[in-house]
């Protein structure tokens, strides 16, 4: 795993910006190619997963206080990274933004960024058994990856802000990581803290394992208006889910592609889902 040591000008905590736009399509028709196949990436919290009950998230959250304590030698017990928001951002961002919170010098947390990020990454191996707790799978999520996976034209990984270790170990406990597509890959975290270099960091590394993308047939799904910004940011279709914090208006109000953003409630309703990205 490589995790990118981030500048000064990288460090600025981007998850809640966005941009404008006020067009928003429910479907997209995308041009019929026969040439490569459909590239699926899905953001995990929010959009696959809704953390719930008193341990929401912990597995997560304790491996930021282990970083924090290890590394930062910052005792953020209990609250953690809940002194922020921090939906939509990245795991490097967080910390960034947690630490400053607490006094760290800026020049400290850059340095150590790396080890604190390696330091949680330890700790979800050490403790992946538990990466379930206080998680569940939102409505219709088994289902549509049941049917990406069955198809040989679609390849299924994952951009997520969460360190490669703790996203994979996510989906691990909570029985779906057999449906992404081998060898197991997508953008992380770990490898950059901006959200738009994951989702061109996925396609690099579909092209890398040897599969031919469609570039005209990608397609990311998250619940945030950072993902929304990152999808559009990187040449894909975004697909907007009301399953996190932020409203429809604010998932339009990302958007700067017209008519090339699509919004859902949640995944519930699959044929809907697969007609929209032109599968069904």
């Amino acid at each position: 795993m490589r995790t990118v040591r981030p500048s000064l000008r990288a460090i600025p905590n981007r998850g809640g910006e966005s941009t404008r736009s006020t067009t928003q399509t429910n479907a997209i028709n995308m041009p019929a190619s026969s040439k490569g196949k459909t590239l699926i990436t899905f953001d995990v919290d929010g959009t696959l997963i809704r953390a719930s009950g008193k341990d929401a998230n912990k597995f997560h959250k304790d491996a930021f206080m282990h970083g924090f304590r290890e590394v930062y030698g910052v005792e953020t017990h209990p609250v953690g990274i809940d002194v922020i928001q921090h939906h939509g951002s990245t795991d490097q961002l967080i910390s960034a933004a947690v630490m400053r919170h607490h006094g760290v010098e800026e020049s400290v947390i850059v340095d150590r960024m790396r080890e604190h990020c390696d330091a949680m990454s330890t700790y979800a191996v050490e403790r992946k058994e538990t990466a379930a707790d206080g998680l569940e799978l939102l409505q219709g999520v088994v289902s549509l990856l049941q049917k990406l996976a069955a198809r040989d034209d679609v390849v299924v990984c994952l951009v997520t802000g969460n360190l490669e270790p703790i996203g994979w170990a996510k989906m691990e406990r909570l029985g779906v990581a057999q449906y992404f597509t081998p060898p197991r890959f997508g953008g992380f975290g770990s490898d950059h803290t901006d959200r738009g270099e994951l989702v061109a960091l996925a396609a690099a590394r579909a092209k890398s394992h040897g599969i031919d993308i469609d570039p005209q047939r990608r397609f990311h799904f998250g619940d945030t208006p950072a993902d929304i910004s990152a999808a559009e940011s990187a040449g894909a279709v975004a697909v907007g889910l009301l399953t996190g914090i932020f409203s429809r208006e604010q998932l339009i109000d990302a958007s700067t592609v017209d008519d090339n953003l699509i919004v859902f409630d949640d995944l519930s309703d699959t044929d809907r889902v697969m007609r929209a990205v032109d599968l069904l």
